[in-house]
């Protein structure tokens, strides 16, 4: 089973901050624009759908793109191999996935990063099938020893035989990869309209920051919409450098270039499932690189979830993925503010987990960490529940004053909703001592090898016949 969040809206923004962001993000659309790198042909339908274009920029008027937002669904289902993993997008629950895709990973036995494989990524694929925090899969690091042509389908490939769990592509981000992803989904999932009917598979295309889209990325959108697979838009922007070094600036720009892809898409295919996506972030204005974890995420995190509901759609915000090199405090105080960020804005998507150094280097380790993290947000955000029940006066008066509750029906009827860790400690001193004072780090190592060293699961039934067909699309894609 999934363990879903309960969203609790806490708005940071006010209704004027938002609707000052909004109008931002639409002035931008129609005064700016984007550049496209599409064919012609395609340029020519979307100008004849409202779009103006000048060479390969495209702008968007304002009421043509509130009029394309309010076509696409604001809930759908992202479906599991089975119906007990189904993920319900645009109400009150919020879901913790993997991210991707880090192209190195801290080996487990020398903690140092290394080049990332495929059997990388099958490991981290079994392991996240067992959490029942993890509710969707990524392609988390790179298939680094696959052919750069074929990576995406061996990626997916893994994705949909090591997991149960709805799979959501990054790295399939060209029209020909689309089609093969499509119709390896349409295999597991018992043909093209048993996937359209339950899509065990969404994808999303990122822009090129500021104000661009590949016309490969977009292409590659409609394949998945024509087939009925959620496809999202992403920005990425880095205050500073892709994006205005404001907070304000970069979540407007943000706004900007996801409207764009949604308003494509819904022009050309209307009512297709989408998304709202980011991961923005700021530059490390010391040395130029990125600095993922600063309080500036968390506004724009906040900032992301409540437009994309503004524009009503679903939100995917990144989440976690700390700066830290390392699953220390860092990591941790990063991590948890990020996690609340996500939870109070209402985001329902939150990949992200076990990332460290902005992204780039995936931990097993820290996976299980932000599991637990995810869990300890999710306890939290059920609330107290104030009732007659739970309020326990009648227990109160039983015991008086100077009793205990130990052994009062009230506590054994409740004493198993009190959330329990896994890898947080909550020993006695002198036993943290004598067991050789572990960090959270640690006893998640340990887990992870405990984990790995189980048998692995038998494959599922289509595993030969999906293999097949990768390397038949493999063969096809050869340069």
């Amino acid at each position: 089973m999934i363990r879903a969040a309960r969203s609790r809206h806490a708005s940071l923004l006010s209704a004027d901050e938002l609707a000052a962001l909004h109008a931002a993000g639409l002035r931008i659309l129609e005064r700016v624009g984007l550049e496209l790198s599409l064919a012609p042909a395609r340029l020519d339908a979307l100008c004849d759908l409202g779009l103006r274009r000048e060479g390969s920029r495209l702008r968007f008027p304002s009421a043509l793109v509130e009029e394309a937002c309010a076509r696409a669904p604001r809930g759908y289902r992202l479906c599991g191999q089975e119906p007990a993993l189904d993920l319900d997008l645009g109400g009150e629950r919020c879901y913790l996935g993997l991210d991707g895709s880090a192209t190195e990973i801290l080996d487990l036995d020398s903690g140092a990063p290394r080049p990332s494989t495929r059997a990388d990524l099958a490991a981290a694929l079994r392991i996240a099938d067992g959490l029942p925090q993890i509710a969707l899969t990524w392609p988390c690091v790179s298939a680094g020893d696959a052919p750069p042509a074929q990576q995406p389908l061996h990626e997916l490939e893994a994705l949909l035989t090591l997991s149960r769990k709805h799979a959501q592509a990054m790295t399939v981000v060209a029209p020909e990869h689309a089609r093969a992803a499509v119709a390896m989904a349409a295999l597991v999932a018992g043909g093209r309209e048993a996937l359209r009917a339950r899509p065990i598979l969404s994808s999303f295309q990122c822009s090129t920051s500021p104000l661009a889209y590949e016309g490969s990325a977009l292409e590659a959108a409609l394949v998945f919409a024509e087939a009925g697979v959620p496809c999202g838009f992403w920005s990425m922007t880095i205050g500073g450098g892709t994006a205005p070094v404001t907070v304000a600036g970069n979540a407007a720009l943000v706004h900007a270039e996801v409207l764009a892809g949604i308003t494509i898409l819904q022009l050309l295919c209307p009512g297709a499932p989408t998304f709202y996506g980011t991961s923005a972030t700021m530059m490390e204005l010391r040395r130029g690189g990125v600095c993922c974890g600063g309080p500036e995420d968390l506004w724009l995190a906040s900032a992301g979830a409540e437009l994309a509901h503004r524009a009503h759609v679903p939100a995917a915000i990144g989440t976690f993925a700390s700066g830290a090199k390392a699953s220390g405090w860092q990591a941790g105080v990063e991590n948890a503010l990020s996690g609340a960020a996500s939870l109070l804005a209402g985001a329902e998507l939150w990949p992200g987990a076990g990332l460290l150094a902005s992204a780039r280097i995936f931990s097993l380790e820290q996976l299980l960490l932000d599991a637990e993290l995810f869990d300890y947000l999710r306890a939290f955000a059920e609330g107290p529940g104030v009732d007659e029940e739970r309020l326990a006066l009648e227990a109160i008066e039983a015991v008086g004053p100077r009793g205990h509750f130990l052994g009062e029906a009230h506590t054994l009827r409740h004493m198993r909703s009190v959330w329990q860790p896994r890898l947080l400690d909550r020993t006695p001193w002198d036993d943290w001592l004598a067991a050789g004072r572990p960090e959270a780090a640690d006893r998640a190592r340990d887990e992870v090898r405990r984990l790995l060293a189980a048998p692995a699961p038998d494959p599922p039934r289509f595993a030969a016949e999906l293999h097949a067909l990768v390397e038949e699309e493999a063969r096809r894609l050869q340069p």
